[in-house]
């Protein structure tokens, strides 16, 4: 086990919080049936980017491309079968003071909020969507402006992330950044763990953190390892 001072947690959503794994494919399957893409290419791409960027890249037509954007959007916003929250998630949440935390996600605000409630875990104060960026990840201005608004600096800040363009920007904020999940190309500087069964918090008892995160015996200590 690991002892880890920290200031502040910014979470991923989907596939770090939350496993909507299934939801998320089917709907990209539909897009790509509805104008002859390649899944496997357009999950490759979409995975930890906001929606628009996505339908942007492989949609060269801009009204086509709104169009498309709005009708994905409605429909994940209207559906939650199968979502569930990622093992330990909740216990996790439950034990971290407000205003030690934020998601930070690509879904819009509504969909995070959703989401968020369709897993049973509980809404922070702070969330940073794509509604409040002007860049997305792999950019950090995500986390960025998290750590600013809890009023963190973001090299104290802990990152969980699942996805390589969110592992990017959580490097790139300059946060010490953890996987969750199965990913396996990722940056090697990121630690790497299954799920979140095992971590534990505690307020700190002296000095600028806020917080200790405990963290279980690693799986796999590092991202590089069984890569």
């Amino acid at each position: 086990m690991s002892d880890i001072p920290t200031s502040a947690l910014l979470f991923d959503m989907d596939g770090t919080l939350v496993d909507s794994t299934g939801l998320v494919e089917s709907t990209w399957a539909g897009f790509c049936t509805r104008h002859g893409l390649d899944l496997a290419e357009v999950l490759a791409y979409a995975h930890g980017r906001p929606t628009r960027e996505t339908v942007g890249r492989f949609l060269a037509d801009p009204p086509l491309a709104e169009s498309e954007t709005r009708r994905l959007v409605a429909h994940e916003e209207s559906e939650t079968s199968g979502i569930t929250a990622v093992p330990g998630a909740a216990e996790l949440l439950a034990a971290l003071p407000p205003g030690s935390w934020a998601v930070v996600t690509s879904a819009g605000r509504r969909l995070a909020e959703v989401r968020m409630a369709a897993a049973g875990l509980p809404l922070p104060a702070l969330m940073v969507t794509a509604d409040d960026v002007e860049h997305g990840k792999p950019h950090p201005e995500g986390f960025l402006r998290a750590a600013a608004a809890l009023g963190a600096d973001p090299a104290s800040t802990l990152v969980f992330e699942d996805s390589p363009a969110g592992v990017r920007a959580g490097l790139d904020s300059g946060a010490r950044t953890i996987v969750i999940g199965g990913l396996t190309a990722h940056d090697g500087e990121a630690e790497r763990y299954p799920d979140f069964r095992g971590f534990r918090a505690a307020a700190s008892p002296a000095g600028p953190a806020r917080l200790v995160l405990t963290t279980p015996e690693p799986a796999a200590a590092r991202t590089g390892e069984g890569r």
